[in-house]
């Protein structure tokens, strides 16, 4: 069995930056493939960053060179900074590891203040 916990939302003003973590507890073993995904009120849930297996990571255009997506094996910790922040990046937000199958995090609240 496999459990996601994240931290590191909170209330932030434009411009501001926060940096998201999910711990991977249980039988995993790293490098671990994963994603951080995004919803909003009223709206559903979309993807914004993901890294493989191999490393390499891709971002949705609308996050694209203010968020990184990054991991610590040893740890088996994946990170989502975040900078330059906007009000619309408001929402919940979900860390997913794929190992066999999809793990989703309990979802971490980042609210930007214009």
């Amino acid at each position: 069995q496999v459990q996601l916990v994240e931290s590191g939302g909170g209330l932030v003003q434009a411009g501001g930056s926060l940096r998201l973590s999910c711990v991977a507890l249980g039988r995993i073993v790293s490098p671990l493939a994963a994603g951080w995904y995004r919803q909003a009120p009223g709206k559903q849930r979309e993807w914004v960053a993901g890294i493989t297996v191999g490393g390499s990571t891709n971002y949705a255009d609308s996050v694209k060179g203010r968020f990184t997506i990054s991991r610590d094996n040893a740890k088996n910790t994946v990170f989502l900074q975040m900078l330059s922040l906007k009000p619309e990046d408001t929402g919940v937000y979900y860390c997913k590891v794929s190992y066999y199958m999809d793990y989703w995090g309990q979802g971490t609240q980042v609210t930007i203040s214009s």
